[in-house]
């Protein structure tokens, strides 16, 4: 975020959350909690505000916070039904804070909190109006995103295996199409990894899902891909794999049989999921003008199997 913006969110963020105390009149730090091209995240007493990516539709950003605003057994609950305000043209959401998942303690991590908080949205009858959920058209951005570094940087030994395994994807997922009929059609998250869990009232409260960006309807499996490409990769260990998906069977969850095998569901966006997170990795590897580390090598070691020469 440019440094001439950010006084302007500080300014939002105290004022909401102190709102009957004279400007800057408390004590309380404003820290940053994200500080990325599309997105900044500060955090103020036990206020979050979050700026979101410029070419953010707010239409489509205030149906998604009315969708989390009732769901929150779900959801972390937005502290306002609608962008709170807009920091050039970026609109700004306000929320409640909420404690993370801890990095540092991966045999904590919530993968049956995860799982059952899914099944719940995914159980849950769409909003008349809701948006799509945005979660096949950012494998084909990060496969664009990729091109497009390719094109200023030249060619990438890397490159050729992930640009494999995309051609090699049905051409509705490549097109972003809607999966086939059978698929069902729910309320997805979009986005679904460990970073997008909270306690909420932090810090042991219940877990709720955050992030409404990608919030839509779209067929329920690409929110299980994330962690069905991890365990297919060798980056989530099997004990793992086995209590998020155990936990989604066990809540009811409707992406996938209620038993018997997982992957005539999974495959094809866990292929993509692959690819998206291998072309991301890339990207930003080009972009450093720095070697791939050991997962996202993995990353490009599994495209290559999924679309041999």
């Amino acid at each position: 975020m440019t440094a001439d913006v950010l006084p302007q969110l500080t300014a939002r963020i105290r004022a909401a959350a102190h709102p009957d105390a004279a400007p800057f009149a408390c004590a309380c730090a404003t820290t940053t909690l994200a500080d990325r091209p599309d997105t900044t995240v500060l955090r103020h007493a036990d206020t979050v505000a979050k700026v979101h990516a410029p070419d953010t539709d707010p239409a489509a950003l205030a149906l998604r916070l009315a969708t989390a605003a009732r769901l929150p057994d779900v959801f972390l609950p937005p502290l306002a039904p609608a962008p709170a305000a807009f920091v050039g043209d970026r609109p700004v959401t306000l929320w409640p804070y909420g404690a993370p998942v801890d990095p540092d303690a991966p045999e904590s991590a919530p993968w049956e909190a995860a799982a059952t908080l899914l099944a719940r949205l995914h159980r849950t009858p769409p909003t008349p109006g809701a948006p799509p959920m945005r979660g096949p058209a950012k494998a084909a951005l990060a496969t664009a995103r990729l091109q497009e570094a390719l094109a200023g940087a030249g060619p990438h030994p890397a490159a050729p295996p992930i640009l494999r395994a995309w051609s090699a994807l049905p051409a509705w997922a490549r097109a972003q199409a809607p999966m086939p009929d059978h698929h069902p059609r729910t309320l997805c998250h979009g986005d679904l990894h460990l970073g997008q869990l909270v306690r909420y009232p932090a810090p042991n409260g219940p877990w709720r899902l955050i992030d409404v960006d990608d919030l839509g309807v779209g067929a329920p499996a690409w929110d299980l891909a994330r962690p069905a490409s991890w365990y297919a990769c060798g980056l989530l260990p099997a004990d793992a794999w086995t209590r998020f998906l155990t936990a989604y069977r066990a809540a009811g969850g409707p992406a996938v049989p209620e038993d018997g095998d997982p992957w005539p569901a999974l495959d094809v966006p866990a292929r993509a999921l692959t690819v998206q997170t291998g072309a991301r990795y890339l990207t930003k590897a080009i972009t450093a003008d720095r070697p791939l580390d050991e997962v996202e090598q993995s990353l490009i070691d599994a495209c290559a199997r999924m679309a041999p020469e």
